[in-house]
């Protein structure tokens, strides 16, 4: 049997798992399947999910992995329902001490059953489970340090547009910006901008090959290093975001690039996966097309997949990825 397939998401203390449920069904009692190690409140940590019984038992367990410091936290954890919505706290300590990993007084790790019923029926999404735990570490030192806002400051650049010597034009809209904002995150802007190339003399560029909202995204990441907050008039379909990889595959941000891998991966099916996969081979998106081929090896997704039209296009266009993929299924 393959690994579990998880993937881990961190949002300020809070870490989301997602994980494939046939294969937690399909472990043997004791195997965990891992979170990556997380950052919260200056302190490394791992979640560990351990199967249960047949009445959907499952063991969340928070390992503290720094080993310098003991830590006390509060730790919660919810399962991701259908509607969007987080389920009543699974479980809950109150300022619990985690001693330093490589401290052998005490145990680094605590864990409680958490018992979920109708698991499938209310909380599988696409074959997945979604929990989110959140760590909440209590500081005992009399000076905190708040988090860094460097990128709150630089994306008010984009809205005061204070300094801004280089302008980029697309259709109809105009986007001030910063040359050296611009140089120092990507190696294109740099080499257009400062460069031998006429772009480094002109006050004012027109762009073509890329949509107004697709290079709005791209700035405020630029500037922020992170996406803008979705809300319900944002558009993340599909479409935008492998807009927004191949703007980044243009200008060589290799993080988003990656973020948008993780984005497209979220809305991979049996119906999409052929699809992007061959849009992830176009753009040498190794980590998503990693994912996709494993999907095809997974409960006989490739049966399904053989008879959806971007299956029909990977025949055509990556005769080389089918041949991969009946190696893999054994096909």
């Amino acid at each position: 049997m393959s690994e579990p397939e998880a993937r881990t998401t961190v949002v300020g203390s809070s870490v989301q798992f997602r994980v494939y449920y046939e294969q937690i069904k399909q472990l043997p009692i004791g195997n965990p399947i891992l979170s990556d190690v997380v950052s919260a409140g200056g302190h490394r940590w791992r979640i560990e999910f351990f199967s249960g019984d047949d009445d959907v038992g499952i063991s969340i367990y928070l390992r503290h992995m720094s080993k310098s410091r003991s830590a006390r936290a509060i730790f919660e954890a919810f399962v991701m329902g259908r509607d969007g919505t987080p389920s009543k706290p699974a479980m809950q300590w109150l300022c619990q001490t985690f001693e330093a990993s490589g401290d052998t007084k005490g145990s680094d790790n605590w864990g409680l059953l958490m018992v979920v019923p109708d698991l499938e029926k209310r909380f599988l999404i696409e074959r997945h489970v979604t929990f989110v735990c959140t760590i909440m570490v209590t500081d005992h030192s009399p000076i905190l340090v708040p988090p860094s806002d460097i990128g709150t400051h630089l994306g008010r650049l984009l809205d005061q547009t204070d300094g801004a010597d280089v302008s980029f034009i697309i259709d109809d809209e105009t986007f001030p910006a910063h040359r050296a904002v611009l140089a120092a995150r990507s190696p294109v802007f740099k080499a257009e901008l400062f460069g031998s190339m006429a772009e480094s003399t002109m006050s004012s560029i027109t762009l073509h090959d890329i949509t107004p909202a697709t290079f709005k995204t791209l700035l405020w990441f630029i500037y922020t290093d992170e996406l803008p907050a979705e809300d319900k008039h944002q558009d993340s379909s599909t479409e935008m975001i492998q807009n927004l990889l191949v703007a980044a595959d243009r200008y060589a941000l290799d993080r988003l690039k990656i973020i948008c891998a993780q984005k497209l991966w979220d809305k991979v099916s049996v119906d999409t996966v052929a699809a992007i996969l061959g849009f992830a081979e176009t753009y040498n998106c190794q980590e998503l097309k990693n994912k996709c081929i494993d999907f095809f090896a997974v409960e006989n997704n490739f049966k399904q997949v053989m008879f959806t039209d971007g299956y029909a296009m990977l025949l055509l266009k990556f005769p080389l990825i089918i041949a991969e993929l009946k190696k893999r299924v054994g096909a």
